[in-house]
């Protein structure tokens, strides 16, 4: 069991790359283990873009507005699907991004997970020709890590309720 916890710790948000290529097969495995992810009544509605021409990889991180950082990553994934009509949507491209960062970290790549709302939408689809009908759920910058960072927990004692809600608990 410790593990798997030190597998989870080990995903921390990345924003300096070396600028190098990211290996297709590394994507290829961290993308695997996000398809792995549960999902409501198995809808599975996730698709994802991956990119890593460096033109367009800088161009997607600038259009974001807060994923500049990324404009040296080796590559951008954008987990996507069609969001209307689908109930758990958000709850099920939520858990395979999840999956993703920690396999991306395991694998040694850094990334961050870049959140997207509808206007950060009509930027991100032309460059990579999604249509209107379906959502961009993240920007994920993606490449060899120029920084380190240690594995941590954040866990907050403040937090846990055990049976029941009681303030100051």
């Amino acid at each position: 069991m410790d593990d798997v916890l030190q597998v989870i710790m080990k995903r921390r948000s990345v924003r300096k790359f070396t600028g190098e290529p990211v290996p297709r097969e590394k994507i290829i495995t961290a993308l695997k283990a996000a398809m792995a992810a549960p999902s409501g009544m198995n809808r599975q509605p996730w698709s994802f873009v991956v990119v890593t021409n460096k033109e367009t990889v800088a161009a997607l991180c600038q259009a974001h507005g807060h994923a500049a950082f990324g404009v040296n990553a080796g590559a951008v994934i954008l987990p996507f699907g069609k969001k209307v009509g689908e109930k758990w949507f958000d709850q099920d491209m939520a858990a395979a991004t999840e999956n993703l960062l920690i396999a991306l970290a395991n694998l040694g790549l850094g990334a961050t997970w870049c959140g997207m709302d509808d206007s950060r939408q009509g930027a991100i689809r032309p460059l990579v020709g999604l249509p209107k009908d379906q959502f961009v759920f993240a920007l994920i910058p993606v490449g060899i890590p120029a920084e380190e960072k240690a594995p941590r927990t954040q866990y907050d004692t403040k937090r846990i309720h055990w049976e029941a809600y009681r303030p100051g608990d």
